[in-house]
C-alpha cells in the first residue's frame, strides 16, 4: 500500500476538485463543507508518511517510477526524503485551514474551492517529483490557480497584483525550462536520481562555464519564487491584494518552493557553481533581511508589514543554505516550516480583522485587547513566534541558522542578528498599535473569535509551541537528508545513496 501512497496524496485533491464541479452553484454551503472534508481527508492521508518515514535513511523513500513518455525518456517518478516530507505535511496542514478561512467567500464559491484544491495538488507535486519534466509540469500547474485566486477574489488592485505575480514567476519558469532542456541535451535524461549518479560517475560531464549558466538559470527561477532581494517586488502586492487563503498558501508554501529548489537542484547538481556564487547570494540574503525588516517597520498596512517580514525571514533561510554546513542547512529547513506556520497564522488573523472592519490599515485598529481578548492573545503568540521567542517554533530555526552561519562567516552572522532585533521592533510595535491604546467607537462592538476561527487558530497555536519544545521530533528526520545534500555539494566525487537503505561508509 505504501508504494502508491504518494500518488494517492498528490492526486486526491484533484479528485476532490472534480467532485466539487458536480455540485450546483447554488449549493454554496455544501460546496464549502465538501471542500473542507476533502482537505481534511488529504491531511489524514499525509500523516502516515511522518510515522512510516525511516529517519536513518538519507535517500528517497516511497519511490514510484513509471514510464510516461518513451522518447524523450520522461518518467512519472516521485519520492520523499527528509527535505520534502515536512513540506508535504505543511501543505496538507495549511490547506484545510485556508478552506475554513474562506467561509466568508460568497462570489463564485464553487470555482474558488475547486482552484484551492487544484493548487494543493500542484504544490504537492512539486515536492514529490523526481523527474525534471514532471517537476516543471507541477511547477507551472500551481501558478495558474494562484493567479486566478488573486485576480478574481482579490482586493482593489487585484488585477495588477495577479499580472505582476504571473509575469515574474513565468519569467523564472522559462529560464528554468531552458536549463532543463540544456541539461537533458548534455546528459540524455530528465531523471533527477540518474543526474545525481552521473555527477558522481562523470565529474567533468559539465564544464565549469556550462555549470555556471545552468546554475544561474535554476537559481533565478528559485530566487524569484523565494523571493530574494532584488526579485521581491511582486510579493507585497500579491499578499496585500490576495484573499486570505491565497496569502496563507502563498506565504506558507509557495515561497518555500524556491528554497526547496536550491536544496534539491542547485546544490547537488551544480556544486562548483554553488560554492562560487555563495558569497554573492549570501550578501543578497543579508540585504533582504535588513531591507525587509526596515521597510516592514514603516508599513501602515498590516498585510504589507507581514509580507515584508516574509522577505526578511526568507533571507534567513537562503543565508542558512548558502553557509553550507549541517547546522545552518538543518536550521534553514526548520525555518521553512516555522515561517510557514507563524506567517500563515499572522495572515489568518489579519484576514479575521478584515472580515470585521474591511481594512488592513493598522491605524484603523487600537485597543482590540478589550473587545477581542482571545484574538489579541493569538495575535501576540503569532508575533512572538515570528520574532523567534525561545520555546516557540521561530526560535529553533533562527538559532540553528545563526549558529551555522557564525561558523562560516562571523560578519554575516552579526548582520543577520541585527535583523532579528528589527523583527522584534516592527512586530511588537504593530501589536501595540493594534491591541492596546484607545478603543474607537467602531471597534468597541467588534465580536471576538467565532468557533470556526478557533478551529483555525488552535491547531496553529499548538504547533507553534510543539515545534518550539519538541524540535528533535523534526530535526531527527531531517538530519540524514541534510548530510547527504551537503555531501553532494561539497565533495568533488560525491556518491548517490538514493535507492539504498543507508549511505556508504564513505559518507
Amino acid at each position: 500500500m505504501q508504494h502508491y501512497w504518494l500518488t494517492l496524496i498528490t492526486f486526491f485533491p484533484l479528485l476532490g476538485a472534480l467532485v466539487l464541479l458536480l455540485f450546483p452553484r447554488e449549493a454554496a454551503e455544501k460546496i464549502r463543507r465538501a471542500a473542507l472534508v476533502v482537505a481534511l481527508v488529504e491531511f489524514g492521508l499525509s500523516l502516515p508518511l511522518f510515522f512510516w518515514f525511516d529517519a536513518n535513511r538519507s535517500g528517497m523513500q516511497f519511490l514510484e517510477r513509471y514510464v510516461w513518455i518513451s522518447n524523450p525518456p520522461i518518467h512519472y517518478q516521485v519520492g520523499v526524503d527528509g527535505l520534502s516530507l515536512f513540506l508535504i505535511l505543511l501543505t496538507t496542514f495549511l490547506t484545510p485551514l485556508a478552506v475554513l478561512a474562506s467561509w466568508p467567500i460568497t462570489h463564485r464559491v464553487k470555482e474558488f474551492f475547486v482552484l484551492l484544491l487544484v493548487l494543493e495538488a500542484g504544490m504537492l507535486g512539486v515536492f514529490v517529483a523526481l523527474d525534471l519534466f514532471l517537476f516543471y509540469v507541477f511547477w507551472e500547474v500551481m501558478l495558474i490557480p494562484m493567479y486566478l485566486l488573486i485576480g478574481i477574489w482579490g482586493h482593489q488592485r487585484r488585477f495588477y497584483a495577479a499580472i505582476k505575480f504571473i509575469l515574474y514567476t513565468l519569467a523564472g519558469s522559462l529560464l528554468m525550462l531552458v536549463a532543463i532542456i540544456w541539461l537533458y541535451i548534455q546528459t540524455g535524461t530528465f531523471d533527477l536520481l540518474a543526474l545525481y549518479s552521473l555527477r558522481y560517475e562523470m565529474p567533468g560531464l559539465l564544464s565549469l562555464g556550462a555549470e555556471r549558466w545552468l546554475f544561474l538559470a535554476f537559481f533565478l527561477a528559485f530566487a524569484i519564487k523565494i523571493p530574494l532581494f532584488p526579485f521581491h517586488t511582486w510579493l507585497p502586492d500579491a499578499h496585500v491584494e490576495a484573499p486570505t487563503a491565497g496569502s496563507v498558501l502563498l506565504a506558507g508554501v509557495l515561497l518555500k518552493m524556491g528554497a526547496y529548489g536550491l536544496l534539491r537542484f542547485c546544490l547537488p547538481l551544480f556544486p562548483n557553481a554553488t560554492r562560487e556564487f555563495a558569497p554573492a547570494i549570501s550578501a543578497l540574503a543579508i540585504i533582504g533581511i535588513l531591507y525587509g525588516a526596515l521597510v516592514a517597520l514603516v508599513q501602515p498596512d498590516m498585510k504589507k508589514l507581514i509580507a515584508f517580514s516574509s522577505i526578511a525571514h526568507m533571507g534567513f533561510i537562503v543565508l542558512g543554505i548558502m553557509a553550507m554546513n549541517v547546522i545552518s542547512v538543518q536550521g534553514a529547513i526548520y525555518q521553512m516550516l516555522s515561517h510557514g506556520i507563524s506567517t500563515a497564522m499572522l495572515f489568518l488573523l489579519a484576514g479575521m480583522l478584515y472580515d470585521r472592519r474591511h481594512t488592513h490599515l493598522i491605524s484603523e485598529f487600537g485597543g482590540l485587547a478589550t473587545p477581542m481578548p482571545v484574538l489579541s492573545s493569538f495575535l501576540l503568540l503569532a508575533c512572538l513566534s515570528s520574532l523567534g521567542l525561545p520555546l516557540l517554533n521561530g526560535f529553533v530555526g533562527e538559532f540553528l541558522i545563526l549558529l551555522g552561519v557564525f561558523e562560516a562567516n562571523v560578519v554575516h552572522a552579526a548582520l543577520a542578528t541585527f535583523g532579528v532585533v528589527l523583527a522584534a521592533v516592527y512586530l511588537l510595535w504593530m501589536y501595540q498599535r493594534v491591541a492596546f491604546g484607545q478603543v474607537s467607537d467602531v471597534n468597541k462592538t467588534l465580536p471576538d473569535v467565532s468557533r470556526r476561527e478557533l478551529a483555525i487558530l488552535i491547531p496553529l497555536a499548538v504547533l507553534v509551541v510543539w515545534m518550539g519544545v519538541f524540535s528533535p521530533m523534526f530535526t531527527r528526520r531531517m538530519e540524514s537528508t541534510t548530510k547527504r545534500i551537503l555531501f553532494q555539494a561539497q565533495s568533488p566525487h560525491y556518491q548517490l545513496a538514493e535507492s539504498v537503505d543507508t549511505l556508504e561508509a564513505k559518507e
